[in-house]
């Protein structure tokens, strides 16, 4: 969000040091809420809903990816407040490893933030304190990101509130639409007017294209592919995240819908073979009519490239949106649990929301603030913001060697899916259900 690692954030992901990071993470689970400090670690004993601001020095870890964000929050907090916040930034590939050796020598910070696909790793490790209580005493409870809330809950207690956000969505050109005759107020509501949109837009010819996507790519597959499948009213895995369900009729028919576009030629050049690296790139060139994106690239779009944003839709219908980012919490072993959660508190309050987050056109955590002074002057702002009401935050806890690992099997599906015949999508989803349970 805000920067152009934020995009890549989806895309590359460690791993490989799930299985040492739960091997150390069992040394920290036998501390529980922690010992020692003002009340160190523990849900309950809040002195109260905003925790405590008494001067006390805190630590908080962040991955690069989301830096810019951190840093505005941690900057604003600090000016205000007694309580100083010391803020490092690891690079985004050894943060899992970071963590990992932290939490085996019991030396994890005060405060951390996780990408969010991963903090069901950290919360089933007890690497998290319990903020339940905490949580439900916000007045805003409810209107907090439902689906980092959900990633970060854990046999029914709350490990972690929201931090930064990410959402897919379409961006369609709205130029493009008024040369292929479209009506440039009026992007795709289904799945099907998509697919007539980029079709149209395509015969424009002259270099341009109707639309493109990452195809060697599992994690622009999963935040770009799974909302239409959502948007149908289908689930993409089950509630345990051990079993797939991506060979459904919903599904198939995205599957159809992008090996349409390989087959017509209606995708630009380079599709096949995008790694995510510069799968961001080839919208803002300003010769794509219309693809699915990463919201926090509104901001890096030339000035002068009149886009649109809209939720993107399933096959007849409906909208959703994968939400990404990080979710932050208080460690197990913080002996500061009140103080760290006065920034957390905070951080989600009406004034940082609105002032910081809102302010650097970011995705405000919650939903009550999806339309505020800041994204009032911008309606994509307000289009984004109200979509994590509707999106979703799959929760596996081998997410990362099923979807994320260019060699794993969420990614054989694509590629058979899109630029084979298709006929392979139930065996496909079959080795992703075994890679889950594995």
């Amino acid at each position: 969000m805000g920067s152009t690692a934020g995009p890549r954030r989806h895309l590359r992901r460690l791993v490989t040091g799930t299985a040492a990071l739960l091997a150390a993470a069992s040394l920290v689970t036998a501390c529980g809420s922690g010992d020692g400090g003002s009340g160190g670690g523990g849900g309950g004993g809040a002195a109260d809903a905003r925790g405590v601001d008494d001067g006390t020095k805190l630590t908080m870890w962040t991955r690069a990816a989301t830096r810019p964000q951190s840093e505005a929050l941690v900057e604003a907090y600090n000016a205000s407040h007694k309580n100083k916040i010391e803020l490092t930034v690891v690079p985004t590939d050894d943060y899992q490893a970071k963590v990992g050796a932290a939490a085996g020598s019991k030396d994890l910070p005060d405060l951390f933030a996780s990408d969010v696909v991963f903090v069901p790793n950290y919360t089933s490790s007890g690497l998290f304190a319990d903020l339940t209580d905490r949580i439900d005493a916000l007045p805003f409870a409810g209107h907090l990101a439902p689906s980092h809330i959900k990633a970060g809950t854990y046999e029914d207690k709350k490990y972690v509130v929201p931090h930064t956000l990410d959402l897919s969505v379409l961006f369609y050109n709205k130029d493009l639409y008024r040369k292929a005759e479209l009506d440039p107020e009026k992007p795709p509501a289904t799945l099907r007017e998509w697919d007539r949109q980029a079709r149209a837009v395509d015969a424009l010819g002259g270099g341009v294209d109707g639309t493109f996507f990452g195809g060697n790519c599992g994690g622009c597959g999963v935040f770009t592919w799974w909302p239409s499948i959502w948007a149908a009213g289908e689930d993409v895995l089950d509630k345990d995240g051990t079993a797939a369900n991506l060979a459904s009729g919903a599904a198939k028919k995205v599957y159809d819908t992008y090996r349409g576009w390989v087959r017509d030629d209606i995708v630009a050049p380079g599709a096949r073979d995008e790694t995510g690296t510069t799968w961001t790139g080839v919208f803002p060139k300003g010769k794509v009519g219309v693809m699915p994106m990463p919201s926090t690239t509104l901001g890096l779009m030339p000035k002068d490239l009149d886009l649109g944003v809209a939720p993107i839709p399933g096959p007849d219908g409906g909208k959703s949106t994968f939400v990404g980012g990080d979710a932050i919490g208080i460690s197990a072993t913080s002996e500061s649990a009140d103080q760290a959660w006065n920034f957390l508190a905070w951080s989600l309050g009406d004034k940082a929301q609105v002032d910081v987050v809102a302010a650097h056109k970011d995705v405000v955590a919650r939903t009550d603030l999806a339309s505020n002074k800041h994204s009032k002057a911008d309606p994509r702002l307000v289009t984004i913001n109200e979509l994590v009401a509707h999106g979703r935050t799959p929760y596996a806890l081998k997410f990362g060697q099923t979807f994320n690992d260019p060699n794993g099997p969420w990614l054989t599906l694509m590629r058979h899916a899109v630029f084979g015949d298709g006929t392979s999508v139930a065996k496909d989803n079959e080795a992703i259900t075994a890679s889950l349970a594995d």
